[in-house]
């Protein structure tokens, strides 16, 4: 905790980075820069990087007189803050004419005092099956190499070895390899959204490209169940997850997924079966709870339907699809979390703030996974052609209230497996 603001930070657009005393760091929330609370503050978490924005001065609060003013000194920082922690405030600066679009990373705040990095951040999940510390590089390969020899015609486990996990460092892969906790199961290689942020497929035109290229095939349910099943059997907190950041919609090979369940199920009844969707296919949801899918997390950047629509840009389906399939998950007694896209100055509005508490309501909701939202904050405001975000109450305020509300829907940042939804989920929002 400090006690005080965190001077800015810049870059000299060589990699270097220094403090600036005579400003104090700002956040930005929508359009807007703001002083940041003092008490939410952290020292940047392990695993967590500071960006060079270019094309961007910071703005910070001029220690002396207390007035607004530009980082003159280089370009602007932001901090990449690693999975389980959720940015409370935005990176705040001024873009200048031909500044290039950012890359799909968050963008949070960060400032320097006291000889550290901090953020404003709350740790949302005490899980640490994403910490970067837990993943030991010798450890991964050996578990790589032995997966890879155990399944040598299996074009899904090469897919999720030699790319997701030894090319793209994917955390999900790289626990595969290892024998733990969450597997990573992609499927389909189509969507019926067209993301603007879509982090595996981007139109040619476009001024940013995706950060991982999109699974190729089909896999086959055999291909699947050979290597779920022995992760279901061995690994500790097992959960396998359809639905994965290299891949389209899973629910549009919602008749592959079914036959795979089956056969699972055949050969073990351990661990959580769980897909990753746009909850776009709630008769194709209710056929998969019907053979064992017991989890399902919905993503979306809002609770309102133009901010959604605007957004996901869904063929063939509507926002209120997203509360169907919840509901049905509900029916069957599974559990439903939906991927938050956490994006200050618009997900804590007042409007949507009650967006989400009728959604919550309505769908009888599990669990909110507060997740940091990938995007170029000017670049997503401009596509979905939003140029006052309202009145806001702050993203850690808004988790207080709606955890006051409803006491019972979890806070976390990933799927928790079968023995965590019965156990212990508390967050402590002082830390």
């Amino acid at each position: 905790m400090v006690t005080k603001s965190p001077y800015i930070l810049y870059s000299d657009g060589e990699g270097n980075i220094f403090e600036d005393t005579s400003l104090y760091v700002t956040g930005r929330s929508g359009w807007d820069a703001l002083s940041i609370p003092v008490d939410e503050w952290i020292e940047l978490p392990v695993g967590g990087n500071l960006y060079e924005l270019p094309g961007r001065k910071g703005i910070g609060i001029d220690v002396e007189t207390g007035e607004m003013r530009i980082c003159e000194k280089g370009w602007a920082v932001a901090a990449f803050i690693p999975p389980a922690h959720t940015g409370l405030y935005m990176a705040a600066y001024e873009t200048e004419k031909n500044a290039p679009t950012l890359p799909l990373f968050c963008y949070t705040a960060a400032g320097w005092i006291d000889e550290k990095i901090y953020v404003p951040a709350v740790r949302i999940e005490q899980d640490i099956r994403q910490e970067a510390e837990g993943y030991i590089d010798e450890l991964i390969e050996t578990g790589t190499k032995k997966l890879l020899e155990a399944y040598p015609h299996n074009r899904l486990v090469k897919h999720l070895m030699e790319n997701c996990c030894m090319t793209y460092t994917c955390p999900a892969a790289r626990n595969l390899a290892i024998g733990r906790w969450e597997c990573p199961v992609p499927v389909s290689p189509a969507c019926n959204a067209n993301c603007i942020g879509c982090i595996s497929f981007q139109p040619e035109e476009e001024t940013i490209i995706s950060t991982q290229d999109r699974l190729t095939f089909k896999p086959t349910a055999e291909e699947i169940v050979e290597f779920t099943v022995p992760h279901l059997q061995t690994a500790p907190f097992p959960i396998i997850s359809f639905g994965q950041g290299c891949e389209g919609e899973p629910l549009l090979m919602w008749e592959t997924i079914r036959e795979s369940i089956i056969e699972i199920r055949k050969h073990t009844q351990k661990g959580s079966i769980n897909i990753n969707s746009n909850g776009s296919m709630p008769k194709a949801v209710k056929a998969l709870c019907e053979v064992g899918l017991n989890s399902i997390r919905v993503s979306t950047n809002s609770a309102r339907k133009n901010i959604y629509t605007s957004y996901y840009l869904p063929n063939n389906y509507e926002f209120e699809d997203l509360f169907e399939s919840l509901k049905i998950m509900r029916s069957f007694g599974g559990w439903t979390s939906i991927n938050y896209f956490v994006f200050p100055g618009m997900t804590d509005s007042i409007e949507e703030y009650e967006a989400l508490r009728k959604l919550i309501r309505e769908t009888d909701l599990c669990m909110i996974q507060w997740r940091n939202f990938n995007i170029d904050p000017d670049w997503y405001l401009g596509k979905i052609g939003v140029t006052d975000t309202g009145e806001c109450m702050g993203v850690k305020q808004m988790m207080e209230l709606i955890h006051e509300e409803f006491p019972q829907v979890k806070f976390g940042y990933f799927n928790p497996s079968i023995e965590r939804i019965k156990g212990n989920f508390e967050v402590d929002f002082a830390h």
